[in-house]
């Protein structure tokens, strides 16, 4: 069964800093832009996907009771696939199954990898400043599980596929760097490197179950230039 058939608003409406991948009458898929919140915090509340989007479901008016429900997360640094959902039913359908799902990303990572095809695991707690990183303990941390393979190598950067297995926050940064292999333009995990602008992080394919329809869909947002010009 397919979504019924569904009007998208007029492009005047369409925000700014991203990218509408996909849209019917229970979700609203995007390409999100680094550099953007997926929501809003103590510093901003506006210029956020959320409230973007919020705004375009709303069509202009105001007064409109239409609205956006936060589904997952996307660092700010961090481009591509982000999906959100139009009721309260399909955002608990999508999270509840949402360990089922495919989740890909690419990375380019500083430096070479020993191992070109692996899977990380370690458990991850969050300090209180805010930063994340792995112990050993199951009893103090969350499990975080990271698949990667090694798709493209130069002398001085890896260009790696990632498979995530669990959702934790900043889990691919830190199991990266974990490697000795920092994503390239993580300052927080890594070093700020001259002349790369961005966390050169990209959530690259999402395939999740239609809440409705139950059809599998696969979403993707192409991999941005300056991967390309990285690697070269």
């Amino acid at each position: 069964m397919s979504p019924k058939k569904f009007k998208s608003s007029p492009k005047r409406y369409h925000p700014k800093g991203l990218t509408i991948l996909y849209e019917d009458h229970d979700i609203l898929v995007i390409d999100k832009s680094s550099g953007l919140l997926t929501m809003g915090n103590e510093k901003a509340s506006v210029n956020t996907a959320h409230y973007l989007l919020n705004d375009y479901v709303k069509k202009g008016n105001s007064k409109s009771k239409r609205r956006i429900y936060i589904v997952h997360r996307l660092d700010r640094d961090t481009s591509g696939v982000l999906i959100f959902a139009k009721s309260e039913q399909a955002k608990r359908f999508l999270q509840d199954n949402w360990s089922d799902f495919t989740k890909t990303y690419f990375a380019v990572v500083e430096g070479s990898l020993s191992v070109k095809e692996d899977t990380i695991s370690s458990y991850l707690v969050e300090n209180s400043v805010h930063k994340v990183y792995s112990i050993n303990n199951p009893e103090e941390g969350k499990l975080a599980k990271t698949k990667y393979k090694v798709v493209k190598e130069n002398s001085d950067y890896s260009l790696v596929e990632i498979e995530l297995l669990t959702g934790r926050k900043n889990q691919i940064r830190v199991h990266m760097a974990d490697k000795g292999c920092p994503v390239a333009g993580d300052y927080v995990y890594g070093e700020k490197q001259k002349g790369i602008k961005r966390l050169m992080l990209h959530a690259a394919v999402l395939s999740v179950v239609h809440p409705e329809t139950k059809e599998r869909m696969k979403f993707e947002a192409p991999t941005p230039n300056v991967f390309d010009r990285l690697m070269k």
